[in-house]
């Protein structure tokens, strides 16, 4: 008896569950009241110049959102979709987002596509994968979404149909998305905070929303969980293996103390006196960043700096790593052989005419100094490539060392970038170079 009591217990328990799960995730469309028989695309009663305006606003939006980077497979027509998109838990491909009406997004409403933006639902209702940042979509206002799909449908159609994701079994199931759903997720929409600025808030809806900024600039739990979307704390980003530094330290960033023309100049060109960009970020920028208007990306340069903290560096960090005599010789070699010319005997780097960094300094350069070496073994194995940008369309680079280089050699440079010059951080050891390396497959 006891023992049946427990078992029904655990049954409704489970009932329970189930039904809070469904409710949490699919509730607003059961109280929905029933979708028109026409699915229109976009407003029809506007006019011409109206609609116009619409898909300019909409492409805009896009770009400020870095959309083609997921949604355009290489060699295939931009947005088409069908990019591969690797998680720790399988790949996803991304969706077709042109307006072809068997494999994209043709007969599609606004109130489709808002559903997809804000509650990460296809327009049949099924979950997506949280490879598409909806957590950051969600922040997304009705009137942003409407030119967004304007714009999308002002694109040439392309019939090809989307490969099915291959993420391990059940991480995929509709199931086991509602669970994750249930757990991590909830639509953020954008709400202006009435004792800021409006440019203030303005940045803020951009960080937030369009430029998904926590999508990389936060850390990710076990489960692929990312952090609240203004959560700039920083951390490792999976797959990739790039360190997204913590945005609101300034000892890993400097944006405190950065003057905002500089913030803006690095968002606009990849570069400022201050920093370069590479890696993920220089993707960011070459798609994103570099159409923004100079009105957007002061607002986001004023709401990044008002987060970062002014906190002094620790007492620790200023004390200087031990390195053995048989490492530092080594360092020194392999910079002068591979380095020097470019970075400089002091590490100071070369400028152009204009003040710009050729070659950034290494002295006191915070992406040097960063606890986790991360992004300068990334660096040295497969090159350093700043965007192509329209201010800035020829950016020097560094060559790759993966080939050429062996762990011990690159951990014995950058050791010696860490400890020279007045840089002080702590070795980097061939072990961690290894770990890297093999996590690129190299």
């Amino acid at each position: 008896m006891k023992a049946s009591r427990i078992g029904w217990g655990l049954a409704c328990g489970v009932l329970a569950l189930t039904a809070y799960v469904a409710w949490d995730n699919w509730g607003d469309t059961w109280l929905a009241p029933a979708k028109p028989a026409t699915s229109p695309a976009a407003n029809t009663t506007a006019g011409p110049l109206e609609k116009s305006a619409q898909i300019e606003r909409g492409q805009y939006l896009a770009r400020a959102g870095n959309c083609v980077a997921c949604h355009s497979a290489r060699g295939a027509e931009p947005m088409s979709g069908g990019r591969r998109i690797e998680t720790p838990f399988g790949a996803v491909f991304s969706s077709n987002l042109t307006p072809d009406a068997a494999t994209g997004i043709g007969t599609w409403s606004p109130q489709d596509f808002w559903q997809a933006l804000h509650h990460g639902r296809s327009k049949d209702g099924r979950l997506l994968t949280p490879a598409f940042p909806y957590n950051h979509t969600s922040v997304i206002t009705r009137e942003d979404s409407d030119d967004l799909l304007a714009w999308l449908q002002s694109l040439p159609a392309v019939h090809q149909p989307v490969q099915p994701h291959t993420l391990m079994w059940p991480v995929g199931t509709q199931a086991a998305l509602a669970v994750w759903r249930s757990l991590f997720f909830s639509p953020a929409p954008f709400k202006a905070d009435p004792a800021q600025s409006a440019e203030w808030n303005r940045g803020a809806y951009l960080v937030k929303g369009l430029g998904h900024c926590a999508a990389c600039h936060s850390p990710r739990n076990a489960l692929g969980a990312s952090g609240a979307v203004d959560d700039l704390s920083g951390g490792l980003m999976p797959v990739v293996n790039w360190y997204a530094p913590d945005l609101t330290r300034e000892s890993e960033t400097g944006l405190a103390s950065t003057p905002l023309a500089d913030i803006v100049q690095l968002l606009r060109t990849g570069q400022s006196r201050q920093a370069q960009t590479s890696g993920p970020m220089a993707e960011v920028v070459q798609h994103g960043t570099q159409h923004m208007t100079e009105a957007d990306l002061q607002a986001m340069a004023v709401y990044l700096q008002s987060r970062a903290s002014k906190a002094a560096t620790a007492a620790t960090a200023t004390v200087r790593a031990k390195v053995s005599l048989v490492v530092a010789e080594k360092g020194l070699q392999i910079y002068d052989r591979h380095c020097v010319q470019c970075h400089g005997e002091q590490g100071q780097g070369i400028t152009t005419a204009t003040g710009d960094a050729a070659y950034p300094a290494l002295a006191g350069n915070r992406a040097v100094l960063l606890s986790d070496p991360t992004n300068l073994v990334q660096t040295v194995l497969y090159g350093g490539y700043g965007p192509a940008t329209a201010l800035h369309p020829r950016p020097f680079g560094m060559p790759p060392a993966v080939l050429e280089l062996d762990d011990r050699d690159i951990a014995a440079v950058l050791t010696h970038l860490r400890t020279q010059w007045g840089n002080q951080a702590n070795e980097v050891t061939p072990l961690q170079v290894n770990r890297i390396r093999a996590a690129q497959g190299h």
